[in-house]
């Protein structure tokens, strides 16, 4: 019995560091009930460019709707990588197009768990139309070049899983 809880409790905290989880401690404020990807994301407070710019390309309604929609969701630091004045300059009103079309570069109409691409090589359809590479196999989930650093985060209206870099759409 001690054996099988050791190994229990092994096999959760290499799945645990496979997936990049967090304590719940951490972020118990995130994953409460009744809430969806764009309160879930300002609850957070690690997404704050993220929210300015969904703010900024009129998205904050789609993101609130029924969904399900997937979310791969980059930090404040992801944008912060960004050649300087490149978040600066996708915020100004003539860049919308450009900045819509990176942010649902983003999203996957559909509930996309991690369970569905674990061990998997796949690619899903994103909201702007192009096809994102997915990789599940070697050690974590890549997306395009972004690694996951949290999946899972469920909301009402789907999923948000957090990544360590902002996707551009061709690249």
């Amino acid at each position: 019995m001690r054996k099988t809880i050791t190994r229990s409790l092994a096999v959760l905290a290499a799945v645990g560091a496979l997936w990049g989880a967090q304590p719940a401690s951490a972020s118990s404020d995130v994953l409460k009930p009744g809430r969806d990807i764009v309160d879930t994301a300002v609850a957070a407070g690690s997404f704050e460019t993220l929210v300015a710019a969904v703010q900024a390309a009129g998205l904050v309604e789609t993101l609130k709707g029924e969904g399900p929609f997937t979310v791969f969701a980059p930090t404040d630091e992801a944008f912060a990588a960004l050649p300087a004045g490149t978040v600066e300059d996708l915020l100004k009103p003539e860049n919308k197009d450009k900045l819509v079309a990176i942010l649902t570069y983003h999203v996957v109409a559909g509930a996309v768990p991690s369970s569905a691409v674990n061990y998997k090589n796949t690619e899903a359809k994103t909201v702007e139309g192009s096809m994102l590479s997915i990789n599940g196999v070697s050690g974590g989930v890549m997306v395009n070049d972004a690694m996951v650093v949290r999946p899972d985060i469920i909301t009402d209206n789907g999923y948000i899983h957090v990544i360590d870099k902002v996707l551009i759409p061709g690249m």
